[in-house]
C-alpha cells in the first residue's frame, strides 16, 4: 500500500520549473544566450500540461473507483436475491 497518493501533475510542473531553472542558469553561465520569449512559452505551455495530467489523473482515478463500488455492489449476500426484500420469495 503506498505511503501517499500519487499526483502526476505536479511532477511534471516540478521537471517543467527544474527545466527552466536549467535554462535560466546556462543563460546566466553564458553557454546559452536565450531570450525571454522562449521562457514565458515553455513556462505557460507547462503549467498547462500539468492541468491537462491532473485532470485526466483525477477522471481516471474518479472512474477507477466508480468501477470498484459498482462491482462491490453486484454481489449479493448468499440466500438472498437482488430484488424486493429480505422476507420475500
Amino acid at each position: 500500500m503506498p505511503r501517499h497518493e500519487i499526483r502526476p501533475g505536479r511532477a511534471v510542473a516540478g521537471l517543467v520549473m527544474l527545466t527552466l531553472a536549467a535554462g535560466y542558469a546556462a543563460d546566466a553561465a553564458g553557454s546559452w544566450n536565450a531570450s525571454w520569449t522562449f521562457f514565458a512559452p515553455v513556462f505557460l505551455g507547462g503549467l498547462w500540461l500539468a492541468a491537462t495530467v491532473t485532470w485526466m489523473s483525477y477522471r481516471l482515478r474518479r472512474r477507477r473507483q466508480a468501477r470498484r463500488t459498482s462491482a462491490e455492489n453486484e454481489t449479493t449476500p448468499p440466500g438472498r436475491s437482488s430484488g424486493g426484500p429480505a422476507g420475500t420469495p
